[in-house]
């Protein structure tokens, strides 16, 4: 897997935002009539269809034959070799089957990989209505060109880039787009060059959705072009990350060949030059030398611990599409997560509720579900004891075109998100909908209108009297006003002033405001219109409406910062909202934020300084989403990027691990992420960095019981050449060993718990290699144990008058106890294992052990065993001085174990 650190540089596009609809048809050579058949082929031939140009891709053959480009396939193919060297023809085969196995799995996830871009692709509209000829006619959308003009609808998704030309009412969801919350207005005037994407109201894009309205505008951008097209290219352009545990096996690899290959080549030459061995006899030595050395193990016990990480995450609602990132989440040391259905639950609630006499009421709950209360002073009250409190509800729910419904315990919006929270205020009051709507029926209204900027109806009560009730901008209803509602219910004069005040401070806490007016009045003729909406309105409430962040954010957020991870907001909100909703997660308190177009001023130097300081980035477009992630990765940083958007999807596959939303998700995001929460709570995140974390640390442990065992044997073989003594392991033992109880015995440390304290831990350093100091001690203390427990009995045996075949009997036997033993040891790196959980707490551990008990004793008795490995039976006597082998690598590891944390040189070597 390629780690590439480039990235596409996006085509520079016109500014048409900044051109009046008369200009844009000017520089397109077209106009509101549209294009005719002759011109739209000559520009269909000159721009080509409006599709997304699909990557360039490798055959399946060269898939497949990159997947053999793994350190750790390469570790198991020399193992192979070597098996195959010594004629253990099943053992030979059993690796390269896992080989081929690895390989098939890797070429099928990158085939799934792929599928981030056809989702891409997939949100182009199929059909659209064209101004062709004089005349709208149905079309296929990749026939538009340039200079087209569309017509849009609501429930249309927009074909192409759109400079709109005329607007009504239109509203487009662009959330998927931008991260913008709620959906934008649009109108043609144009707006300032600098505009974020989310700004440019007199835009349409690609792959958005109308949700109100109509309107006709020209098409500026088709295919490749547009902006989805920009994020299509980004993807198509961007290599996949290695994570930090393949570079550091990758690393490991290499040094541990180098290290083997060079000793074993040394060995030889002694051997032979030195010693006198012949030749043939040596090459042989050599070969044990390097099985003994070898981890064969070490890739199996990967896989199965990164599987088994697969599962624990996927019970706690977070699927792993890519096995890597199992490890790579547990490396995180930043998190760059988007705010909308990300920490927040893309459900607009109701928080604030501001009255006359600078009364301000809280509503407690979060989402469109009925639940919470009012509070005063944060004492619960209720809404029928205040009068303008009481209308203003009412007036919110029925001066009001959405509706809620409930399906399998879940709140569904059809409509206004801004509308839904002022429902779900109902609910929560006990004024539901269909209540309110029953005691007070809608006779007539005026619908939302930007130019007026409010929307009114009007009721009758049960006794026929009338109500006219409005809400809108908070300005825009002052004007409308002549007087206020106080608490007690009696009216006085409006303070404008008072109420700008109020409207300000609710502002300043990211809020977005609605102002709720009435006038007891019917119309001044059969139908309610602007006529009767000018003035006598008394003022009753200011609404303060945010998506707020979800209760189990706040609190992973606080368990990411207490793991010492970083997490940082990147979203294409306002920088108000974005800064509001920072302070209640606790992201960026304190510091200053930074909006899109001031990193697009920055180059990438600076960036990399300023985003290590910098938590909060409102108005993030999708080139600066990736290119904040790319700075972060430049300044030594594990990244975690989380989101739901298309316009997540480029740093969602930059990141080390892309998280995306399973349920509100796009299929983008999806495609492009390695992780996916099926519940879309960020605390499931925090929740995957721990399970991370405990597959790392069971890879640590394997590596740290396996390089030791390993080691010993390596020792016990080379001082065995070296003192022209016999050579107390052959070869086909060494391999018995390696293959049959090593590694079984290791595997099973793959199935340990988290430890306790795991989270607040720090992020271990991401360049941090395998081979640190702390292992290479351990690695010799244990192999010198391992070589005093095996080599000196072989000696003592010899001495005492033993054969042969018994004293390699009994060393092979004593290797496998120190084995045995030590295998405890490491179920804990620090802690002592002299525990009820040090010895019972893993199933797993406890029969691996017993099940390699009798396979030492078929080893040791079975006469076809005897004759394949040169084995002999064994005296009770000379199985106690086998035991007593093992107990002595285990107390002497355990001693280091209390030595290190005594000392407090566990602390500093960053080993807790």
């Amino acid at each position: 897997m390629k780690d590439s650190r480039s990235t596409s540089t996006p085509t520079p596009r016109p500014s048409w935002h900044t051109h009046s609809p008369e200009q844009v048809c000017q520089q397109l050579d077209t106009s509101p009539q549209g294009l005719d058949s002759t011109q739209a082929d000559a520009r269909l031939q000159l721009h080509g269809p409006n599709r997304l140009t699909p990557p360039k891709r490798r055959s399946a053959l060269q898939r497949f034959l990159l997947q053999f480009h793994n350190i750790l396939l390469y570790v198991m193919m020399g193992s192979a070799l070597i098996t195959a060297l010594l004629g253990h023809w099943v053992d030979t085969g059993v690796l390269l089957g896992a080989v081929l196995i690895n390989a098939i799995i890797g070429y099928i996830q990158e085939g799934k990989a792929e599928k981030a871009l056809n989702a891409i692709r997939n949100m182009l509209s199929p059909h659209c209505i064209v101004l062709r000829d004089g005349s709208y006619r149905e079309l296929e959308a990749d026939q538009l060109v340039p200079g087209d003009v569309v017509l849009l609808a609501s429930g249309d998704r927009v074909p192409a880039d759109l400079r709109l030309l005329q607007v009504h009412e239109l509203r487009v969801e662009e959330a998927a787009l931008t991260g913008e919350s709620l959906p934008v207005d649009k109108s043609p005037e144009a707006v300032a060059t600098d505009a974020p994407l989310g700004d440019r109201f007199c835009m349409a894009y690609a792959g958005t959705l109308v949700l109100y309205g109509q309107a006709t505008g020209v098409v500026v951008a088709t295919g490749s072009q547009t902006e989805l097209g920009q994020i299509n290219q980004m993807l198509s352009d961007m290599e996949a990350q290695t994570t930090p545990l393949l570079r550091q096996i990758d690393r490991f690899g290499k040094t541990l060949a180098i290290g083997v290959l060079t000793i074993s080549a040394l060995t030889f030459a002694l051997g032979t030059l030195w010693r006198g061995h012949p030749a043939s006899d040596m090459f042989m030595m050599v070969v044990a030398l390097t099985a003994s050395a070898i981890p064969e193990g070490l890739p199996a016990i990967i896989t199965v611990a990164l599987a088994l990480g697969v599962q624990r995450m996927a019970r706690r609602k977070a699927i792993v599409r890519r096995l890597p990132a199992v490890e790579a989440l547990g490396a995180v040391t930043v998190i760059c997560s988007d705010k909308t259905g990300t920490l927040t639950r893309n459900e607009m609630t109701v928080q604030r509720v501001v009255c006359a006499d600078h009364t301000v009421f809280q509503v407690t709950g979060v989402g469109y579900a009925p639940q919470g209360h009012l509070q005063l002073d944060d004492a619960p009250v209720q809404a029928n004891d205040f009068p303008p409190l009481q209308l203003a509800i009412q007036a919110g729910v029925l001066c009001n075109d959405a509706s809620l419904i409930e399906e399998d315990g879940q709140w569904q919006l059809t409509g206004d998100p801004t509308e839904g929270a002022l429902l779900a205020l109902g609910g929560k009051t006990g004024l539901p909908q269909s209540q309110a709507r029953a005691r007070w029926p809608r006779m007539d209204s005026i619908p939302f209108e930007s130019e007026h900027r409010f929307m009114a109806s009007f009721h009758e009560d049960a006794d026929a009297q009338p109500w006219i009730f409005v809400k809108g901008a908070p300005e825009r209803i002052l004007d409308m006003c002549a007087h206020e509602m106080a608490l007690d219910g009696s009216l006085q004069p409006l303070q404008v002033d008072t109420w700008r005040r109020m409207a300000t401070d609710t502002a300043a806490h990211g809020l977005r405001l609605l102002g709720l007016a009435m006038r007891r009045a019917r119309p001044q003729g059969e139908r309610l219109t602007h006529d009767d909406l000018t003035q006598d309105f008394v003022m009753l409430a200011l609404v303060g409406i945010i998506d707020p962040p979800r209760t189990e954010a706040i609190r992973a957020v606080a368990e990411c910062h207490q793991a010492g991870i970083r997490v940082k907001m990147i979203t294409g909100d306002h920088a108000e909202t974005a800064r509001a909703i920072g302070a209640q997660l606790g992201i960026g308190v304190g510091k200053p934020s930074l909006t899109g177009n001031e990193v697009a001023l920055l180059d990438d130097r600076e960036l990399r300084r300023v985003v290590m300081e910098v938590d909060v980035f409102a108005r993030a477009s999708p080139e600066h989403k990736l290119r904040l992630v790319q700075a972060l990765q430049d300044s030594g940083q594990v990244v975690a990027m989380t989101g739901d958007g298309v316009n997540d999807a480029p740093a969602l596959k930059r990141a080390d691990v892309g998280v995306a939303m399973g349920l509100k998700g796009t299929e983008a995001a999806k495609d492009a992420a390695s992780v996916v929460l099926a519940d879309d709570h960020f605390a499931t995140i925090a929740a995957a960095v721990r399970e991370g974390r405990a597959v790392y640390d069971n890879i640590r442990k394997f590596i740290l019981f396996m390089l030791p065992t390993n080691g010993g044997e390596a020792l016990i073989v080379i001082a065995a050449i070296l003192f022209q003594l016999a050579l107390p392991l052959t070869p086909a033992q060494v391999l018995w060993i390696n293959m049959v109880t090593s590694s079984a015995l290791g595997m099973a440390l793959a199935f340990e718990k988290a430890e306790p304290g795991i989270m607040q831990r720090a992020p271990r350093p991401a360049h941090q290699p395998l081979l640190s100091g702390f292992f290479i001690w351990r690695l010799l203390l244990v192999s010198v144990l391992f070589m005093i427990g095996g080599l000196g009995l072989f000696l003592w045996e010899l001495r005492a008058g033993t054969s042969l075949e018994v004293a390699r009997t009994m060393t092979v036997n004593a290797v496998v106890a120190c084995e045995m033993f030590y295998l405890l040891n490491s179920r804990f790196i620090l802690k002592p294992v002299l525990t009820r959980e040090g010895l019972t707490g893993n199933p797993y551990v406890l029969a691996a052990l017993l099940a390699c008990i009798p396979l030492q004793l078929a080893y040791t008795y079975l006469p076809w065993m005897q004759g394949i490995f040169g084995s002999a039976g064994l005296s009770a006597g000379e199985w106690l001085k086998v035991l007593a082998a093992g107990l002595l690598v285990f107390l002497g590891a355990e001693l280091e174990k209390w030595l290190l944390r005594v000392t407090g040189l566990a602390r500093r070597l960053r080993l807790g």
